[in-house]
């Protein structure tokens, strides 16, 4: 399953974020896959798109940057499966 999560830095710093991530890195849990992601011009959010079995196995890597960051994780689809889908309603 796709999520797309928007992480909005506290205080809208990046560098605090920085740091941790090039010390340890992206710290996911088993079953969690790095998919993209993009940072707004300003740096104060980032959007990535992670994969997991559901929204539930994002929690422990929530946990690990919850000092830093605020999290909005929303489920998503690529188009082409959200229209097959579309599609197969009745």
């Amino acid at each position: 399953m796709l999520f797309m999560v928007i992480e909005r830095f506290r205080h809208g710093d990046a560098t605090a974020v920085g740091e941790r991530f090039q010390a340890s890195g992206r710290m996911l849990p088993d079953g969690v896959t790095y998919q993209a992601s993009w940072m707004d011009v300003a740096g104060s959010r980032c959007f990535q798109i992670m994969e997991a079995p559901d929204v539930n196995a994002l929690n422990e890597w929530v946990r690990r940057w919850a000092d830093l960051v605020e999290f909005e994780i929303t489920p998503v689809l690529i188009s082409a499966d959200f229209w097959a889908r579309r599609r197969e309603e009745p």
